[in-house]
């Protein structure tokens, strides 16, 4: 429940220096959490402009219909306007190594974040979730878990509802997906338990190494609450603190929380205490039971209870473009996963097929090494369709491992992978890159997946594919 405005004040004040009376507050970088932040500042009477890059952004319209009298500069990021500031509100998708930034930092402007704002706004306890693989579902099951418990819960931040707006919900529990570039500008949030699910190669196209960012994925753990460590991460497991309250999840050894074994079944375990069997779990892929038991981690933290919480995960349908089933073709299954926007998304989704796959790779890189897919693929595919910007990179990484075949979008990829697949086998669209090259989104990029493969319904398409794998 967001606290009231002259105690929020205060605490802004306290914690971030930002007093209303003297404050000059810059929000750089438009979009969703931009828009929130101004409509947040403006709710406690600050007195702020706006800059962004773009000529156009995106909420632009907004901002002017609802803001008509703060200062909006589009175009470039002035370096008078920033450096004349005491703060800048800096929106996740602005790197902080603009050059206008840094020369703000330089002449002792403090740079600060959405989370943040809404970590002095609120004393109702917060779970918090990052990760590169995984945390826009552990964050959906846990809000689940939450409504199952009879919890009134906020869900979102990186996912779905900025933080900022959440505080119009009057709720008892948070449940916030944080990004790197959300936790790179937050020295204030003190969840009552967090997790960091995974580190693998990601962004490092706005961080400086694999190190740096997972610098920026530690701060989650910032404060005093639970800390939930994924022991089956080295990179995670090397971030525990002795002195911190501490619950570990593992799908490989024995944990707090993990998978274990009786009369021949598998289940999901709470030390010796049997949860509920692992094949209860309706969703693809063995990485969904870690995901699943971090969920369950983080929800004993917060106190919500365990058959609640069960109950949850019985029905959880999954997200979309998350291992989603999007149809079964004379035999062979079409999952889309284009929110693998990474290698190691790619990699957790292969490594869960104990059949063979067919996979449809490649976009934006974002600087990653792709040596890393390397070995997935060549355990768990007969053949990978590549198509976008860095398909050259991922070929030469894959040196010859599978076949590999090249399309220019992702229409095409599908009926190259339809003239590969036999009935029993999986089309997987796991990128392991991101979309931008090609498409608005990975949402987008799936949308259009999902069209392509109900096309292959149509008659006439299934004789093209006939065609297609006679000619191969």
């Amino acid at each position: 429940m967001r606290l009231n405005n002259t105690l929020i004040k205060n605490r802004l004040k306290i914690g971030l220096g930002l007093d209303a009376s003297t404050a000059k507050i810059v929000v750089a970088g438009l979009g969703v959490t931009g828009i929130s932040v101004a409509r947040f500042l403006k709710s406690l009477d600050f007195n702020f402009a706006v800059a962004d890059k773009r000529e156009q952004p995106a909420g632009l319209d907004e901002l002017r219909q609802e803001f008509s009298g703060v200062k909006t500069h589009t175009g470039v990021f002035g370096e008078d306007l920033f450096c004349n500031a005491t703060h800048l509100v800096v929106s996740p998708g602005i790197s902080l190594n603009e050059e206008a930034i840094k020369n703000a930092v330089r002449n002792g402007v403090q740079i600060v974040g959405d989370i943040d704002l809404f970590a002095c706004s609120v004393e109702t306890p917060i779970i918090a979730i990052t990760g590169s693989n995984g945390k826009s579902t552990v964050t959906t099951m846990v809000g689940e878990m939450a409504v199952a418990a009879g919890k009134k819960v906020g869900v979102g931040g990186n996912l779905g509802i900025p933080a900022l707006d959440l505080l119009e919900i009057d709720a008892e529990l948070y449940v916030l997906e944080l990004s790197s570039f959300q936790l790179e500008r937050s020295w204030h949030l003190n969840a009552t338990a967090a997790t960091v699910l995974n580190v693998t190669a990601d962004h490092l196209d706005r961080h400086s190494d694999l190190a740096d960012y997972a610098v920026q994925k530690r701060r989650i753990f910032a404060g005093s609450g639970c800390m939930i460590i994924n022991i089956d991460d080295p990179v995670v497991a090397a971030m525990r603190e002795e002195s911190r309250n501490i619950l570990t999840f593992s799908i490989r050894q024995h944990a707090d929380f993990c998978i274990g074994t009786e009369q021949g079944k598998e289940f999901l375990m709470y030390g010796e205490k049997v949860l509920m069997p692992l094949s209860d779990l309706p969703l693809e892929g063995r990485h969904n039971a870690a995901n699943a038991l971090a969920a369950l981690a983080l929800g004993m933290a917060a106190g919500l209870d365990s058959q609640a919480m069960c109950k949850a995960l019985l029905t959880f349908k999954g997200l979309a473009h998350r291992m989603q089933r999007v149809a079964e073709i004379s035999g062979v299954t079409w999952v889309n996963d284009s929110k693998a926007t990474n290698i190691g998304a790619c990699v957790a989704a292969l490594e869960g097929y104990t059949r063979k796959v067919v996979l449809i790779a490649g976009g934006d890189a974002k600087g990653a090494d792709m040596d890393e897919l390397t070995p997935s693929v060549k355990a768990k595919t007969k053949g990978v369709v590549l198509m976008g910007k860095d398909a050259g990179l991922i070929e030469q990484a894959l040196n010859g491992c599978v076949p590999v075949y090249k399309a220019t979008n992702i229409k095409e990829a599908v009926n190259v992978a339809a003239g590969i697949a036999e009935a029993g086998e999986t089309v997987l669209l796991s990128p392991a890159c991101a979309s931008f090259d090609q498409y608005k989104n990975y949402q987008d990029r799936g949308d259009q997946f999902t069209q392509a493969v109900l096309s292959l319904a149509n008659q006439s398409d299934i004789k093209i594919l006939s065609a297609l794998k006679a000619a191969s």
